[in-house]
């Protein structure tokens, strides 16, 4: 099969088969290793024996430049943790080279073997020596036993030898083999005293995410690449008293070896525990895995539904065992990942574009993987929505223009960005957006786009919030299609500095498209299932919250800009014209903020690797809503926002100076309330200290109809309290705020008298919906925008009684009440 075992970790996992009882590398290149995940060498110093049988497979790498198989021991990663030591660790090799030589680290001990036999059996013996190992070497032939050198010994400190066990094959000739390279078996480690941590084991179920929605269940569970083994089977179990009942069974199909499980008239009353439970036969004996987690209680009777934020997760704190720690504490109710969940540097050797389909599919799922194996325990016992974004179909910026292939004829950097739609196969996207998305609810309008790309944007109902998760890039228009040639478009950035966009606000260019657009127009009107409170989920937020030096054109200087010291101001920016933010095209990015303020929506986003809170404004500053873009877990492009039109020199850490009405890059209108930029912390390393990272936590008070949200900087114990949140942090506003625009004019007032908490909608005489809200108390007076008559709808979602009250005059100052009962 396409995996070795859930005992091992291979780099990369699509290099590593299981064949005949072997560990084969399928290629021949560099670094390729298959770490033992539950066997460590802890720092007790006990003697122990290492060995293994090496099959070599590629003749023709006599002559490469660097080659060598065998293993390598003490393989440490950037952090103390198994999980880094098995992507990134770093050791002792100890291995012979297509010649026969013998490799000790820096060292190559010639053994004139000449040729080697089709198979050796290389073979350490570690005893402690005071502060040291010392380590005898011996190169066998494994059919007669007969050593084809000299044992040699070596000394080697003790301390290089803690850490990960692993495989090693390795051929540096400035380019890989399509060809496996060598084969190992019988690999055994023997000690009186070893690290045996059996829930080291990752896979063959590797996680599992869900949702419920209306009392329907959605979980998809991502398993390793298992789906030959005959005869195996994958069930959804839940725990009743002390017996566990499958409600499901399923077995790996799927190209992203994922499987899911959608189970209608869920209990959603009550907490549930629940398993993934995986049968394989293996030989003569029936093994079973399991996966546990919980079904929460959906929290329909809790006043404060709390909601965690991530997004943009490159590997340099792989595996983030600090966010689940601190996240933890903070206790959230639901778990948002907005994107950019791995980057296609993740786990190192970059990303596979092209050649085998599959081999496609399982280079995205090392990367996935990494994901789940770092932030599961987060999801394990709570809901998750999971919203794919650019990186995760291995784009740097993606518009994709209704899901149409892009030209790649040119490679798949800028130039086959610019031209619009998906660098990969539409298989393959539609593989990654099942792993990722098909435990949400049901897609509003399943309709595939271009290509046959599914869709999967949606209405999330639960705890008395609704959320309206939206796919931002997949309808959207590339810059370069539809802007003058004469802006010089390339990467979503104008390169022609004479060129001014604000001239082209209201171009014939998409953002969400007509679907999406209709999605959202029944959204805000739909408050059944007792909905209180409305949140936009996007890939981005309607502006582009940054700036750049006046001089720069694009963003490829980012992560080599100026870090600033606490509380520094940096000066001559100005803002981007970044077209891969939703702040363009600028025209449809005012339809999409006129549609989500008429239900009070809160809008949450990712991508912006810049923690950010603003308030839209369409025709004035601060008449529209209210948007979070979360900071980044780990950030590869530390983005600022440094304004020019400010007094800087008023500027504190504490107190921003750019704090304020403003415009981005492209003339939107936005209210600044806070900015998570970076600066320079001291501390190491600097790639996640100095990157402003960390993530957010919006809390949604239904009783009291308030929204508080939280920037949390990475490393910092939450229970010290608001003080050591990102400056400008905490923020609370009210529903209300969320439809900023001020009234000029009033309707009467509206007396509920029966204690029900009806929907009131208003529509003006073209029987346009002017808003629809959820009333939260026994009296509202609703405003409105000009003088004249309204409509207005009162529903009680519960019983489904309407009352609706037509040619109602709203005025200046109106002292009228009406009053209803709709129970």
């Amino acid at each position: 099969m396409k995996w070795v075992g859930p005992e091992y970790w291979g780099n990369r996992l699509q290099d590593w088969h299981l064949e005949d009882g072997k560990a084969v590398c399928k290629l021949s290149g560099a670094n390729r290793t298959l770490h033992l995940l539950n066997v460590q060498k802890s720092n007790d110093r006990t003697p122990f024996k290492a060995a293994v049988t090496i099959s070599i497979l590629n003749k023709e790498l006599n002559t490469a430049n660097e080659a060598l198989y065998g293993m390598r021991l003490g393989a440490k990663g950037p952090f103390n943790d198994y999980r880094s030591a098995a992507v990134f660790g770093k050791g002792l090799d100890i291995a012979i080279d297509p010649l026969g030589n013998l490799i000790i680290g820096d060292k190559v001990i010639e053994t004139k073997i000449g040729e080697l036999p089709k198979a050796v059996r290389l073979q350490i013996d570690a005893r402690p020596s005071r502060s040291n190992y010392q380590l005898s070497i011996t190169i066998k032939n494994p059919l007669t036993d007969k050593q084809l050198f000299p044992k040699t010994e070596v000394s080697i400190p003790a301390e290089e030898l803690t850490g990960n066990f692993a495989l090693l094959s390795h051929v540096n000739d400035n380019k890989t083999y399509d060809k496996p390279s060598v084969a190992f078996s019988d690999w055994q480690i023997v000690s009186e005293n070893m690290e045996h941590i059996e829930s080291n084991l990752f896979g063959p179920i590797c996680f599992a995410q869900y949702t419920l929605h209306q009392n329907k269940l959605k979980i998809t569970a991502q398993l390793s690449p298992i789906e030959k083994i005959k005869g195996h089977k994958v069930a959804l179990q839940t725990q009743e008293n002390e017996d566990w009942k499958t409600l499901a069974t399923s077995s790996v199909t799927h190209s992203g070896r994922a499987v899911n499980f959608s189970i209608d008239q869920w209990d959603s009353t009550q907490k549930t525990p629940y398993r993934i439970f995986l049968e394989i036969p293996l030989k003569n004996e029936i093994h079973q895995y399991f996966y546990e987690g919980t079904i929460e209680k959906e929290p329909t009777d809790v006043d404060k539904i709390k909601t965690a934020v991530f997004s943009c997760n490159a590997h340099h704190g792989f595996p983030d065992n600090d966010i689940h720690k601190n996240m933890s504490k903070l206790n959230p109710d639901i778990i948002l990942f907005l994107g950019d969940q791995f980057y296609e540097s993740t786990g190192g050797f970059g990303a596979e574009y092209s050649g085998d389909f599959d081999d496609t599919c399982l280079d995205y799922l090392r990367k996935w993987m990494m994901f789940g194996w770092g932030y599961r325990e987060l999801f394990r016992h709570k809901p998750c929505a999971i919203i794919p974004d650019d990186h995760d179909v291995y784009h740097g910026n993606v518009w994709g223009e209704g899901g149409k292939a892009a030209d790649v004829s040119e490679g798949f950097g800028a130039s086959a960005q610019d031209s619009g739609g998906y660098k990969m196969a539409a298989d393959w996207v539609n593989m990654i957006q099942f792993t990722q998305t098909s435990h949400l609810p049901d897609p509003y309008d399943p309709t595939p786009v271009k290509q046959g790309i599914g869709v999967y944007y949606t209405q999330w109902k639960y705890a008395g919030l609704s959320f309206a998760i939206l796919e931002d890039r997949k309808f959207k228009s590339a810059p370069k299609q539809v802007l003058p040639k004469e802006a010089k478009v390339w990467n979503g950035f104008i390169t022609n500095p004479d060129f001014d966009i604000k001239k082209h606000r209201n171009l014939p260019a998409n953002l969400l498209g007509e679907r999406q657009e209709a999605f959202l127009n029944n959204w805000v009107e739909d408050w059944n299932n007792d909905t209180s409170m409305k949140v936009v989920l996007s890939q981005t937020n309607f502006a582009t919250v940054a700036t750049l030096p006046k001089e720069v054109l694009t963003d490829e200087v980012v992560p080599s800009l100026y870090i600033p010291k606490k509380g520094e101001y940096v000066v001559g920016d100005k803002p981007t014209v970044d077209m891969d933010s939703n702040g363009w095209p600028a025209n449809k990015r005012d339809e999409a903020i006129e549609i989500i303020r008429k239900c009070f929506a809160f809008h949450i986003a990712g991508d912006q690797h810049l923690g950010s809170y603003i308030q839209y404004g369409l025709e004035k500053h601060g008449d529209s809503g209210f948007a979070f873009a979360g900071p980044a877990l780990n950030n590869i492009w530390p983005r600022r926002y440094w304004p020019s039109n400010v007094d800087a020199d008023k500027h504190t850490y504490e107190n921003p100076a750019y704090i304020g009405n403003n415009e981005d890059g492209f003339g939107n209108k936005i209210t600044v309330y806070a900015v998570a930029n970076p600066y320079n912390t001291g501390l190491e390393p600097k790639i996640i200290h100095n990157r402003a990272t960390g993530y957010g936590l919006v809390t949604f008070n239904k009783k009291d109809r308030t929204i508080k949200t939280e920037c949390w900087p990475r490393f910092v114990d939450p229970t010290l309290g608001e003080k050591v949140q990102n400056p400008g942090w905490p923020i609370t506003i009210d529903q209300l705020d969320n439809y900023g625009r001020k009234a000029e004019a009033w309707l009467p007032e509206i007396q509920i008298t029966d204690g029900t908490t009806p929907v009131l909608s208003i529509f003006d005489q073209t029987e346009v919906l002017v808003y629809s809200i959820r009333l939260s108390s026994a009296t509202f007076k609703p405003k409105v925008f000009s003088e004249g008559k309204y409509t207005l709808v009162l529903h009680n979602t519960e019983s489904d009684k309407k009352k609706t009250i037509k040619n109602v005059k709203a005025k200046k100052i109106n002292k009228k009440t009406i009053k209803l009962m709709l129970s």
